[in-house]
């Protein structure tokens, strides 16, 4: 690589107070870069890189900090200390992230939800159940795009590779939404959680309030849809007749 390339490429990641110099990262970037990484591990990559995984989906922190891998601030796991992984786990305004510590006192951290490792965790184990009674589910909605409709309507919502589809417990922006959609959907599908539970669909809830299911064989059918509304306008797309006819 030439100098000049070189010089682009660093300059790429010099942003705000945010600078590399080797394996040194001053500022929020290597904690967020930290945090990037975590949650790609836990929800994504255990298997791969060998880290030992309970069916909770909790692993040791010192386990991953031995770990080959390297952030995208360029960074070796190995670098990091056990206190930069707390600060990650704490500066996560959606709280993907989460740390206990066990009876033998071991720092444990896990992903609270969006894994595709799917058979190594246990929805039991890794998240609570929703009883039909729970007042949590009065609202269940899953963010997704105008663009997916089609389909969506056609196939149900998928998991996608994943173990769950994932519904907010309110609309984006809800003061007690913290998570559970991408901030940049454009339409809402409405679920009938009740009617779904009521027919044999088990729904939990994530520590940081993400709704989840695995649905009937990874899908949640069109027939438990109420409605579908644009999103932010909340002009309504699809009411429950037209998408059950």
């Amino acid at each position: 690589m030439n100098v000049l390339k070189q010089q682009e490429r660093d300059s790429d990641h010099q942003t705000g107070e945010t600078k590399m110099k080797g394996h040194q990262v001053e500022g929020s970037g290597r904690i967020n870069a930290l945090g990037r990484a975590l949650t790609k591990i836990l929800r994504h990559r255990a298997a791969e890189l060998n880290l030992e995984m309970r069916s909770d989906g909790f692993c040791k922190v010192a386990d991953l900090l031995r770990l080959d891998f390297t952030t995208r601030s360029k960074v070796p796991l190995s670098a990091h200390t056990v206190e930069e992984v707390l600060q990650a786990v704490e500066q996560d305004s959606k709280e993907r992230l989460a740390t206990m510590v066990d009876e033998s006192g071991e720092l444990l951290i896990r992903a609270n939800q969006g894994h595709t490792l799917l058979d190594a965790v246990c929805s039991d184990d890794l998240l609570e159940e929703i009883s039909i009674d729970d007042n949590l589910l009065a609202v269940c909605v899953h963010g997704t795009f105008k663009h997916a409709l089609p389909g969506i309507l056609r196939d149900g919502l998928k998991t996608m590779g994943r173990k769950h589809v994932h519904f907010a417990a309110g609309l984006p922006g809800a003061g007690e939404v913290v998570s559970g959609m991408r901030g940049n959907c454009d339409a809402l599908v409405f679920v009938n959680a009740a009617r779904a539970m009521a027919d044999g669909m088990k729904f939990y809830v994530s520590k940081n309030g993400v709704v989840l299911t695995e649905g009937f064989e990874q899908c949640v059918p069109a027939k438990y849809f109420d409605k579908i509304v644009e999103w932010p306008s909340n002009v309504l797309l699809h009411d429950r007749e037209e998408i059950t006819e």
